[in-house]
């Protein structure tokens, strides 16, 4: 069924394009469920339908269990009753038992109550969505409208092109025209025939365009926080180089003082060698000696004392080896 039904929609469609070429073609379709979802009027009177099948159901089902208890009492009693007793109590229960599923046969079958007045609910409102179906299609010049809850499969349907609101409007001001009592109710109704359709069209380039905007915002924005956090990050840098310039100009700092303290102190302690030889060599003179001087008489104190250990090592070397001599002799 949905092979024809797809099979002539595209033969349709084929022949439509060929004739409506020029001016192209114009397609929409609605969704009867959700109408008749969305009238009053359907509603109520489903709410009432289920209402009365609610009842059909319990009582249908109080009648089975009575039978069913029924059942239950024969079994226990088979024992005390005869033959043509029991027989004659299944006979009483199967007739009772078929005159119920006649009963929910009635009320729940094929073309039952519930079929027909549901039906018979439907209807009605079927023939307004076709009406207005049928207004739209010749007044907006569509060539098209197709019923999404019928058994044409519509595999991608674009909301620009669902008709279902418009028809419901259409639908809800016949309904208040048609119950309206006074001028002012049907002025009323009049007047809202006049609200402008919806542009789905125009909704959806409306809602590009906002997306696009949006997206360029989205981007701007973006940048705008990328540059911050270079800034931010060259900021850092500069601050980190500027402390460790800071750093290492006060190590350098500190290596001076450092060092010239080391100087003071080895002045100091050459000061006071000075002043222990002055008060050696002459102490009551009264002579005071320069640094230069000083210096100089240390030098010439290790020179001495390096020409002592040279003079004692030669003399050690001559001994030794007149000790190999007298040893060699002595042999």
């Amino acid at each position: 069924m949905k092979n024809k039904v797809l099979f002539l929609l595209t033969l349709v469609f084929t022949i439509s394009l060929s004739i409506h070429a020029q001016r192209g073609v114009r397609i929409g379709y609605i969704d009867t469920e959700y109408i008749l979802e969305n009238v009053p009027e359907y509603q109520e009177a489903t709410a009432q339908l289920n209402q009365k099948a609610d009842k059909w159901k319990n009582e249908i089902g109080a009648k089975l269990g009575a039978i069913e208890q029924k059942r239950k009492d024969l079994s226990n009693e088979k024992a005390l009753l005869t033959k043509e007793l029991i027989e004659e109590r299944e006979e009483d229960i199967a007739f009772e038992e078929k005159e119920i599923l006649d009963y929910q046969q009635k009320r729940f079958g094929p073309n039952g109550d519930l079929f027909i007045q549901k039906k018979q609910l439907m209807q009605p409102i079927q023939d307004q969505i076709f009406a207005a179906v049928q207004d739209m299609a010749a007044n907006r010049k569509y060539d098209f409208i197709f019923d999404k809850s019928s058994d044409a499969v519509m595999l991608f349907s674009a909301k620009r092109f669902d008709l279902s609101e418009q028809i419901l409007r259409s639908i809800t001001r016949t309904s208040k025209r048609k119950q309206a009592q006074s001028k002012a109710e049907r002025r009323a109704a009049k007047e809202e025939e006049l609200v402008p359709e919806i542009n789905y069209e125009l909704e959806a380039r409306q809602k590009a365009l906002d997306e696009k905007k949006e997206e360029r915002e989205s981007a701007i924005e973006k940048r705008r926080q990328e540059i911050l956090a270079a800034r931010e990050a060259k900021k850092k840098e500069a601050e980190a180089r500027r402390q460790k310039i800071l750093e290492e100009r006060e190590k350098a700092k500190q290596a001076k003082l450092d060092a010239r303290n080391k100087t003071s102190k080895t002045n100091t302690a050459e000061e006071e060698v000075s002043k222990t030889d002055d008060t050696k060599t002459g102490e009551g003179a009264g002579e005071t000696k320069t640094k230069a001087q000083l210096i100089e008489e240390n030098r010439q104190k290790k020179l001495e004392e390096r020409a002592a250990r040279k003079k004692a090592l030669e003399e050690r070397k001559k001994k030794i080896l007149e000790d190999r001599q007298k040893a060699k002799d002595s042999i």
